[in-house]
């Protein structure tokens, strides 16, 4: 037939499935940190090679591109289940935790100073020595590992290539439904391993191959910086920008930076190579242009240009450490600079897309990564509003235009991950933005270039950094200490940033789309009626959150909320409070604590707790020792744990507190939890002692009117230490479960063997918080319900062979 197109059986079509693959990839590989168990691999080839014999068969251009998505998600999905399945099959036996061994390797980073006046880094294994394993297993031993060594703070380590002695643990870490995962923190970097240095010696046998010499290379130029530069006033500020090492920035800074959201401007990502790409660009433009026309064709000017670019580019990333975000924004750099420097005649979302791919083809494990989702965001909502804008734009409406959208539009994403938006960060994103890009960087790569030449040129640039980095940090200062209105995911929020996305995108006149953002903006300020009331809870909940060696307790009904103890905390280093109860708070909708009840004083129960107090209201606080925690939270009344009781929703709640007991352990404020509808009872002891437990059991003896229980609940005294759960303890109260609060292999060794074979002996179900995760019980048909974190997590921290699925109950 004339005219007539014969089409390839198994052709693709057009571009468009191209896309579609591409986007049904990018879908696969994200897909998977959403899954609870790996796929099996094998699954996902047979289904591949199914989808690759479908197009074998003439399709419809529908068919073809529902066939080309599901290749793509599926393979997405194999790709990065591969990675994950490699990574994980690295793992510590769980004999030898805690003991000590002997490894050899050389740093993977930069040693910064920690806690507890430590020093840690990150170390790459080469060789395990004298490992009491089977043969074959060393090679599944880990080989990267994150170590402390504790007691040197201050000093520096002997060389680069070292053979250590270390105690290690598997990875671990407090598992909650909201909050920061330390455990997903080590999976994404690839640590298989953490634990603390016991000695440290040189050690020249160790291979130095690429990897290491690069890692050499960049702890010279630590230590160049800190030689040239270090006497600057601001010289933590000066090495997160020149070398991107973050490890001299102290809390105060980090409270500035978070107050004004402007982290970004000291984690070198796409906008430090972004501007290194400008000026390198900027530079050899006007070379080229300084030579004769006919010397140099266009296409060649445009090659030497992208080159030039991509190696400034480059070697900045190598300097600063080339970090997981520098080399994901190298790569957009590089989609970029090819899109707009080679001309090439393709949707600006095409290139967005083939970053998108490149990133995570190189990178599978990126979306686990806050920073990935916040720069391709960014990234996303800058191409909608710029390339809907027929018009011009001048540099300062542009600049104003592009920090509103992207404010607006990173403001989901952090609510997301549990992180809030401050409203000042836009007025200190607009005023600091600008400053760095056309001031702070060219100061400091050219500081650091002449000085690199001109050793001696140091002694006049230090000056000069201070001054230009002073007068960003006297802004970031003074907008942290303004007391401007926060964002909160609430109704009025929502509809002012659509207003505000809306009118950036679509709007065809400037004048009118920047009238209508500000009338945005106005409507964010506005705060509008707030309410404290927390949302209706249909059935009673008892939540024992996963803090480590300590104890926090959610007791919930209706709109009631109680609090028994907070936590761990150790000033300037970790906090529960920060950590777990304010983000799983935020994530429950809580605004108010209506009892706040404070067991007894130790840091393992109260630490936080007035950070919590001043986070959010709360009606009262009751504790075990008035006096220090009255101390702590001046600003509420606090008063001693009185024999008294009152109800939360349907439940009945006892308070009480052994006569005479004013400090420690023994003064702990027990509170017994009873819903008489179920039968169901749960106590809550604190860190009594077993002296304390048989004055209890005397109380409990005396009251006849007490029913008897038909599901008893206990939270074990003392985090199952030995002096706790006294024999006539655990049999006169006959606990159906037993939960223990305990640190994972943690040093004080909870709980105690003796402790658990008294509750294994009663029938008693045990569980602890360092295996369950955080536990929640609810009342469903008149019945208790149980269910531990642990069995929601996913597969990288409750597959099968990992820390919590071996993890055991002494």
């Amino acid at each position: 037939m004339s005219g007539s197109i014969n089409r390839p059986a198994c052709s693709l079509g057009t571009s468009g499935s191209a896309v579609v693959g591409v986007i049904a990839f990018s879908f696969g590989v994200i897909l998977l940190y959403w899954l609870s168990i790996l796929p099996p691999p094998e699954w996902l080839i047979a289904a591949i090679l199914l989808l690759a014999l479908a197009f074998s068969c003439s399709l419809s251009t529908v068919a073809t591109r529902l066939t080309v998505f599901a290749f793509g998600l599926l393979a997405g999905l194999l790709w990065a289940s591969w990675h994950a399945g490699e990574r994980l099959s690295t793992t510590l036996p769980s004999s030898l935790e805690r003991e000590r061994l002997a490894v050899s390797g050389y740093l993977c980073d930069i040693p910064s100073k920690g806690s507890f006046n430590s020093l840690r880094f990150s170390f790459c294994v080469t060789q395990w020595h004298n490992l009491p394993i089977e043969t074959g297993q060393e090679a599944r031993m880990p080989r990267l590992l994150r170590l402390s060594w504790y007691g040197h703070g201050n000093e520096q380590l002997p060389g680069a290539r070292l053979r250590l002695e270390v105690a290690l643990k598997r990875p671990h870490g407090s598992l909650n439904p909201a909050g920061f995962r330390y455990e997903d923190w080590l999976f994404r970097k690839g640590y298989r391993a953490t634990g603390s240095v016991r000695s440290v010696q040189v050690d020249p046998t160790v291979r130095c191959l690429l990897h290491c010499q690069y890692r050499s290379l960049h702890l010279s130029l630590k230590h160049w910086t800190t030689e040239q530069f270090g006497d600057a006033r601001h010289f933590p500020l000066v090495s997160s920008l020149l070398i991107g090492h973050r490890g001299y920035m102290e809390e105060k800074h980090w409270d500035v930076l978070k107050a004004t959201g402007t982290i970004h401007l000291v984690a070198i990502s796409g906008l430090h190579l972004g501007l290194v790409a400008l000026g390198a660009g900027f530079l050899c433009r006007r070379l080229l242009l300084a030579l004769p026309a006919r010397r140099v064709s266009d296409e060649a000017r445009r090659w030497i240009v992208f080159t030039s670019v991509l190696s400034c580019c480059l070697i900045y990333a190598l300097s600063a450490g080339f970090t997981v975000p520098t080399r994901r924004a190298l790569v957009m750099v590089v989609a970029g600079g090819w899109l707009i420097l080679m001309s090439r005649q393709a949707p600006v979302w095409q290139a967005f897309l083939a970053a998108l791919v490149a990133v995570l083809l190189l990178d599978p494990f990126a979306p686990l990564d806050q920073g990935f989702w916040l720069s391709f965001t960014a990234v996303a909502v800058l191409i909608a509003v710029f390339s809907a804008r027929l018009e011009g734009a001048g540099s300062l409406t542009g600049l104003v235009v592009a920090q509103l959208a992207v404010f607006g539009g990173l403001w989901p994403i952090l609510e997301i991950f549990g992180q809030g938006q401050p409203l000042v960060g836009l007025l200190a994103n607009l005023a600091a933005i600008p400053w760095v890009s056309l001031v702070v960087m060219p100061v400091l790569v050219a500081g650091g270039l002449i000085t690199a030449v001109l050793p001696g040129a140091a002694q006049l640039f230090v000056p000069l950094f201070d001054w230009t980095l002073g007068v960003l940090w006297y802004v970031l200062t003074w907008f942290a200490e303004w007391q401007a209105p926060g964002i909160e995911a609430s109704v009025p929020e929502i509809v002012g940033w659509a207003l505000l996305t809306v009118t950036l995108v679509f709007m065809p006149f400037a004048r009118f789309r920047l009238v209508a953002a500000l009338l945005a903006v106005s409507w964010l300020m506005y705060p509008g009626p707030t309410s404290v009331k927390n949302p209706y809870l249909s059935a009673p909940e008892i939540r024992v959150w996963d803090v480590g060696q300590g104890l926090s307790v959610l007791v919930r009904h209706g709109h009631e909320v109680l609090v028994y103890d907070t936590g761990p905390a150790v000033p300037g280093v970790f906090s529960a409070v920060e950590s777990t109860l304010l983000p799983n708070l935020e994530a429950e909708g809580i605004r108010r604590i209506d009892t706040l009840v404070i067991s007894h004083a130790d840091s393992d129960h109260a630490g936080g707790v007035s950070e919590l107090t001043r986070q959010i209201e709360v009606g009262k606080v009751i504790a075990g020792e008035p006096v220090a925690v009255r101390e702590q939270v001046a600003d509420l009344p606090v008063r001693g744990c009185k024999r008294s009781s009152q109800r939360l929703g349907s439940l009945m709640l006892e308070f009480w507190q052994g006569e005479g007991a004013t400090e420690g352990n023994d003064a702990s404020c027990v509170l017994r939890i009873y819903h008489p509808e179920s039968g169901t009872e749960w106590l809550l002891p604190g860190d009594i002692t077993d002296h304390m437990e048989a004055r209890y059991l005397a109380y409990l003896a005396d009251r006849e009117d007490l029913p008897a229980p038909v599901t008893r609940v206990i939270v074990a005294p003392h985090h199952g230490s030995k002096t706790s759960s006294s024999e006539a303890w655990v049999k006169a109260l006959k606990p159906d479960q037993v939960i223990y609060t305990a640190g994972y292999r943690h040093r004080y060794g909870h709980p105690h063997p003796m402790v658990t074979a008294r509750y294994a002996g009663i029938g008693a179900v045990s569980l602890n918080t360092a295996c369950s995760g955080s536990i929640v019980m609810t009342i469903e048909d008149n019945r208790l319900a149980l269910k531990e974190m642990r069995h929601r997590s996913p597969f990288w921290i409750g597959g099968p062979g990992l820390a919590r699925d071996q993890c055991k109950i002494p």
